[in-house]
């Protein structure tokens, strides 16, 4: 069905967990309410921090179209993300980081994407929005998911793609009928190791699921996410970079290194090896940051390598494991509306 039929069909999930991003959440929520394409709700789940919920439950009281509800599982951004979607009542599900801001049309240029019946995720282009105000020098832009952003070697433009990056993503609410919800066990929870990846996981499931289902990129839906001063330092780049490996692993022992490393052979390949070439082309240029984003480059395939060697001798010990179930449905019922 068309979304433009359907008018206000998007319900969008936000998961907070700290009061540290007080007003990073309330301007997250307020970007979703300047929609061009006006959402049907806006969810906010709080991960297990009763005093959020309390403040947050105060704020937003009397408004319909914004709910808080408490985290329903264990603690981690995928059971946040799930309590969202067992809890949506759009046929949309669109995810919005809580320190981000989405520009006004883009729920408009994820709708767009669903006029095929095939598509069942649509995600965006998501710009960093450094706490010092511009790119440190040394940290190369292929390397930008290190900061939950878009990174150099995604294709520009409205393309097909293996996986959407969660925290700028839409999918269609069947989607999740047909394949279960996010993954425990793998993303992120709090401020501990960073680890991810548990968009790939549920993108590879879903075309499992549905062999026809078609996942785009649009990158005119664009969002922006704060980038704190402590992710600016090289210390969060390395420590972020080897939790990614750790997260491939666990991927790759799921779904298979066929697909669970599809992309990176790619962009480790090609993309990388351009980029360290850019850097050191700059540096013998003269041009500051050149060797400094070289040798990032280096650092960061290090520790993501290490991380994946650790991440499959956990997986192997079954030390490190998650899992993915079936999303029951919360949403209240028309009657209690």
């Amino acid at each position: 069905m068309s979304p433009g039929a359907e008018g206000r069909d998007f319900s969008v999930v936000i998961c907070a967990y700290t009061e540290d991003r007080w007003e990073d959440i309330l301007t997250a929520v307020a970007s979703v309410g300047r929609q061009t394409l006006p959402a049907l709700e806006t969810l906010l789940v709080v991960d297990h921090n009763p005093a959020l919920l309390g403040r947050l439950r105060d704020r937003y009281e009397g408004e319909r179209e914004v709910r808080v509800l408490a985290n329903a599982g264990p603690r981690g951004l995928s059971s946040g993300r799930n309590t969202g979607i067992a809890a949506s009542l759009g046929h949309f599900v669109a995810f919005l980081d809580d320190d981000a801001v989405a520009e006004p049309d883009w729920l408009r240029y994820f709708a767009e994407g669903y006029d095929d019946e095939h598509v069942m995720a649509v995600g965006g282009r998501t710009l960093p929005a450094w706490a010092s105000g511009r790119r440190p020098a040394w940290f190369p832009e292929e390397f930008d998911w290190v900061v939950g952003c878009t990174y150099r070697g995604l294709p520009p433009g409205k393309v097909r793609v293996r996986n959407v990056l969660g925290g700028n993503a839409s999918f269609r609410r069947a989607a999740f009928d047909a394949c279960g919800g996010f993954a425990t066990g793998i993303g992120r929870d709090g401020d501990r190791r960073p680890l991810g990846c548990e968009e790939t996981e549920l993108c590879i499931r879903l075309t499992r699921a549905l062999p026809d289902a078609v996942l785009l990129i649009d990158d005119r839906a664009i969002i922006h996410h704060r980038v704190p001063a402590a992710r600016e330092r090289f210390r969060y780049f390395g420590s972020r970079s080897y939790a990614e490996g750790l997260s491939k692993a666990l991927v790759a022992r799921s779904v298979g290194a066929g697909k669970g490393l599809e992309s990176e052979r790619r962009y480790t390949t090609r993309i990388l090896p351009a980029g360290v070439a850019r850097g050191l082309r700059d540096a013998a240029l003269g041009r500051y940051g050149g060797a400094g984003r070289a040798g990032a480059i280096v650092a960061g395939v290090a520790a993501a390598a290490a991380g994946y060697v650790a991440g499959g001798m956990r997986a192997r010990r079954g030390v490190a494991a998650f899992s993915s179930g079936p999303i029951a449905n919360t949403a209240p019922s028309e009657a209690a509306r």
